[in-house]
């Protein structure tokens, strides 16, 4: 009876010290684990549940949603050799944690030098001009170059865009003048085009009245029709009066012309 007590309080004794180096571990959704037994990484733990043998077995867990990290400006000069302030802005998430943690001291700061040389050889082959052209598109081909080096850290880039371009003080001076002497140059075009389309009406309106006199009259009628209040008084001129008519009337001005001697 006493040796059974004894093996019952052994037995008890053992689950107590097993329960207490025991340890329940949960990986969440967007979590990774790595499992590291005696410090040596054993396994990637998905996620789930886990009971671990606390004395020799560590998890680390790895938040694997999407991230975002700046690079602040920094001066870069361009091709023709202008110093130009650019900010990137980048959204990215790891996509290998084994590689990410295990493969480098900080991953973040990795990331952070990958994006600033990235930009530095971007920046560096284009000239001004050229820069501002393609500054619309500068973020796709940023992305493009800075991938590559992102997954060989375990990381993926979503997506990366220069959120500032900053020019030198009195360069942004010399395109703010340019751009408004274009617009100035656009604005006189545009008027001198409407100048000459109006020209060109009146020039036809012009060949029309004289080939077709009664053309004037009838839009004097039309205008008076459309306002009120007016008094108008339309002549006829005697050449397009009737025959009887334009002979009366030239017979009260020179009077009765006598007949013609026949001839001897």
């Amino acid at each position: 009876m006493t040796q059974t007590l004894i093996a019952l309080l052994a037995v008890a004794i053992a689950a107590l010290y097993v329960r207490a180096r025991l340890r329940k571990v949960t990986v969440f959704e967007y979590e990774r684990g790595l499992l590291y037994v005696a410090g040596k990484f054993r396994q990637l733990l998905e996620p789930g549940e886990y009971w671990l043998w606390t004395p020799s077995r560590t998890v680390v867990k790895v938040d694997v949603r999407p991230r975002i990290t700046a690079v602040p400006g920094q001066e870069i000069l361009t091709a023709d050799g202008i110093a130009v302030k650019v900010s990137v802005v980048a959204q990215y998430r790891i996509a290998d944690p084994v590689v990410a943690v295990n493969g480098q001291l900080s991953y973040e700061s990795a990331l952070y030098t990958e994006l600033q040389l990235a930009t530095r050889r971007l920046i560096s082959t284009e000239s001004i001009e050229s820069l501002l052209e393609k500054r619309p598109g500068m973020g796709a081909q940023l992305t493009e170059a800075t991938k590559a080096g992102a997954a060989r850290i375990g990381l993926e880039l979503v997506q990366a865009d220069v959120r500032d371009l900053t020019l030198p003080g009195e360069l942004k001076k010399l395109f703010t003048q340019v751009t408004k002497a274009r617009q100035e140059g656009l604005a006189a075009l545009e008027r001198a085009r409407g100048e000459t389309a109006a020209l060109r009406n009146l020039a036809n309106a012009a060949r029309l009245v004289s080939d077709n006199p009664a053309l004037m009259q009838l839009r004097l009628l039309q205008v008076v029709g459309e306002q009120s209040g007016n008094t108008v008084v339309l002549g006829m001129p005697q050449s397009a009066a009737p025959f009887p008519i334009a002979q009366a009337q030239r017979d009260r001005i020179q009077g009765p012309q006598a007949p013609e001697p026949p001839d001897a």
